[in-house]
């Protein structure tokens, strides 16, 4: 019987610990391809004295591809540099709203382009809208990643 108490009383406990992480980007997340709907990478996000880091973690690509490229299109100390572990996000902190974080930046490996970047937890915490925009959100585009752990 006490042995049931306490693991009720724990499970009481860390509900709402639970709760929260759900609502909260940190995480590994998988990149979906807003054109072609399949996956491209995993990033994980992590808080940072308060501001979220997202890196890349691994991507996905056919075996026959360079399994870690460089980013050839990125200027400054990004250029050259390997993918897998270069930090794509930066910089963003909640914005009043719990599950939105907005005033950083991300970057598209592809083009080497940097841009601002607002991201907002959906879904009970099981998907991220990742916009990055030029100027104000309205003019960008949008991703939907999918939370893997």
């Amino acid at each position: 019987m006490r042995l049931m108490s306490a693991l009720l009383a724990s499970l009481a406990l860390a509900s709402p610990l639970l709760a929260m992480a759900a609502d909260s980007p940190v995480g590994l997340w998988k990149t979906i391809d807003d054109k072609t709907g399949q996956p491209t990478a995993y990033i994980r996000i992590a808080e940072i004295n308060g501001e979220l880091q997202g890196k890349i973690e691994k991507l996905v690509r056919p075996a026959a591809a360079n399994q870690n490229p460089l980013c050839l299109a990125c200027k400054g100390a990004r250029k050259d540099q390997p993918l897998i572990g270069m930090t794509i996000l930066s910089g963003l902190k909640a914005d009043g709203d719990k599950n939105t974080y907005t005033g950083g930046q991300i970057l598209d490996p592809g083009d080497g382009s940097l841009y601002k970047a607002k991201l907002s937890v959906i879904d009970n915490g099981s998907k991220l809208d990742v916009r990055g925009y030029i100027g104000m959100p309205m003019l960008g585009r949008s991703q939907v990643w999918l939370r893997e752990q």
